[in-house]
């Protein structure tokens, strides 16, 4: 049975960690896995209808699978946030002013319109915070750990023109050890749309590359998969399969 670890019960859980004790070198991370909204925040319901919990802004769909997939073809541990992106960004600092969103593309969040400082604090408490400090510990396993983050986008945003963007391939301009190495093997890759930080920038002060990796010095890369390509396990798997060894390539040189 695979190795997992979560924080207790469902109702209390953060993250969960598949393949804790695998031994490769890479931690992967998957911010946006869940959009499950625990029931001690108003009643496990944000006021959203459940098309909205099922698409972007609630999560990251199929980002969990390729993240698991990933971990088990680089025999690497992986981290999965168990709470929505919707409750409190994992991918956010502490003082980010879209920690807790209350509109996001086009839809207005209900459940978080008058969140004050003490629900805000609660939230942090109960799920940003152990989510970090359960990564922090599982990226300092090892001196030399490098970090894959993993996260899917939408192929439009509402009033957006499409993205042509198969993959995006993200990284702070002070640390390309990984995505540069990446990006010229994607590139003989002809079938593909590669974005360089897009369709989004690699770096926000704060986040969790940020945090774990530009600070303390970890090589690392975040991969942004367009989430119509990964909708179902097999494409999923595909990708996984496509992009480990690209990956560990581009490790290696390091």
């Amino acid at each position: 049975m695979e190795n997992m670890r979560d924080t207790g019960s469902e109702d209390t859980l953060a993250f969960e960690i598949a393949g804790e004790d695998r031994p490769g070198r890479w931690v992967v991370t998957c911010d946006h896995a869940s959009n499950r909204v625990p029931n001690w925040v108003n009643g496990g319901d944000l006021g959203l209808p459940a098309a909205d919990m099922a698409r972007h802004i609630a999560f990251d769909p199929g980002a969990e699978g390729v993240a698991r997939m990933l971990g088990a073809a680089l025999d690497s541990p992986v981290i999965m946030g168990r709470f929505s992106r919707l409750v409190i960004d994992p991918n956010r600092g502490e003082d980010d002013p879209t920690l807790v969103m209350k509109l996001y593309d086009g839809s207005v969040i209900p459940a978080n319109a008058k969140v004050g400082p003490a629900e805000r604090e609660e939230r942090l408490e109960r799920l940003h915070r152990p989510y970090h400090r359960a990564l922090g510990d599982l990226a300092a396993r090892r001196r030399d750990t490098a970090v894959l983050s993993i996260h899917s986008y939408t192929p439009q945003l509402r009033g957006r023109p499409p993205r042509p963007w198969h993959i995006g391939i993200l990284s702070a301009d002070e640390d390309r050890r990984l995505s540069a190495p990446l990006l010229a093997r994607l590139a003989t890759e002809k079938d593909l749309v590669v974005g360089d930080n897009e369709p989004y920038g690699g770096h926000l002060p704060g986040d969790s590359i940020d945090r774990h990796c530009l600070i303390p010095g970890r090589p690392n890369v975040l991969i942004e998969l367009r989430n119509d390509l990964i909708e179902t396990e097999a494409q999923q798997a595909a990708w996984a399969e496509r992009l480990a060894p690209l990956l560990a390539a581009a490790l290696a040189g390091l």
